[in-house]
């Protein structure tokens, strides 16, 4: 935003650069929801989080799963993700959501599936595919990795 625009309180788009940006941050925000809702404490591939733990809460597990999936869908506008990739994450995020409602069964359910872990990283692979991993986010992974040759 052009410094003439903060002061008159505009938003301005400044292109594919500005879209960028929100769609990196959009990245790392989604990465920070899957780690509170299904990685906090993770053995291997299986994971629990504030959402398995807040399943066995009435009113709360429901409240924390709606608003993980909003604040996801809001990102995912911010990053503007393509529509198969917004359908994919809701349909994740309304599975994560109505399982809530049954008691005991549907808050096992809950505790084990993995909603917004899957829906963040459907929003992330999108992403990727249209702007690249975040700078930071590409240095650490390329760290890493194997060096070829070398095991």
């Amino acid at each position: 935003m052009t410094d003439e625009a903060a002061l008159h309180g505009q938003l301005i788009d400044e292109g594919p650069a500005d879209h960028r940006r929100r769609a990196h941050k959009a990245w790392r925000n989604a990465e920070t929801i899957k780690r509170l809702s299904d990685r906090l404490i993770g053995v291997g591939p299986v994971g629990i989080g504030l959402d398995g733990v807040l399943a066995w809460v009435p009113g709360a597990n429901t409240a924390y799963s709606v608003g993980a999936a909003a604040v996801l869908a809001y990102h995912a506008w911010q990053a503007r993700a393509s529509m198969p990739t917004v359908a994919r994450m809701a349909a994740y995020m309304l599975f994560d959501s109505s399982t809530s409602a049954v008691p005991v069964v549907g808050w096992a359910i809950d505790t084990l599936f993995p909603g917004h872990l899957m829906a963040a990283k459907a929003l992330q692979k999108d992403i990727e595919a249209r702007h690249g991993l975040p700078e930071d986010v590409d240095l650490k992974r390329r760290k890493k990795k194997p060096k070829a040759g070398k095991r």
